[in-house]
């Protein structure tokens, strides 16, 4: 199994030993991004809906890293610290996807690495 590590400058470094994501033949696996500012490295500030456009902004990042778009993500993962903000956060994934739609999973968690409200995950499939 050959394995490509992608990075991008454009999302933001790894916070921990994990890589932003892996690419194994067409599938690139991504670790979950929380609303970090790329620049700073510092957690962007407003609601829901800006932290999870921040998180999402991030993941675009490192799909376009890996050679591949938005477009091409057969799975999301979703977690919040709160599932009141499910429709917020459904919202701001309309901006950010069309239908067909990814499959996707919604977890609420009791918290997330520094204080984010909001990270997502995901699978993507490079044809």
């Amino acid at each position: 199994m050959t394995r490509q590590i992608i990075q991008t400058d454009h999302a933001p470094a790894a916070i921990g030993p994990y890589s932003q994501a892996v690419r194994s033949g067409n599938t690139v696996y991504f670790s979950g991004q929380i609303p970090l500012n790329p620049a700073t490295g510092n957690l962007v500030e407003g609601d829901i809906a800006v932290q999870a456009r921040r998180a999402f902004d991030n993941l675009k990042a490192v799909a376009e890293a890996a050679g591949g778009s938005l477009a091409q993500i057969v799975r999301l993962g979703l977690y919040l610290t709160d599932l009141g903000q499910f429709a917020a956060v459904n919202a701001v994934m309309q901006e950010y996807f069309n239908a067909p739609f990814p499959a996707r999973s919604t977890v609420e968690v009791s918290a997330l690495p520094k204080g984010a409200v909001f990270e997502v995950d995901a699978v993507m499939v490079i044809d």
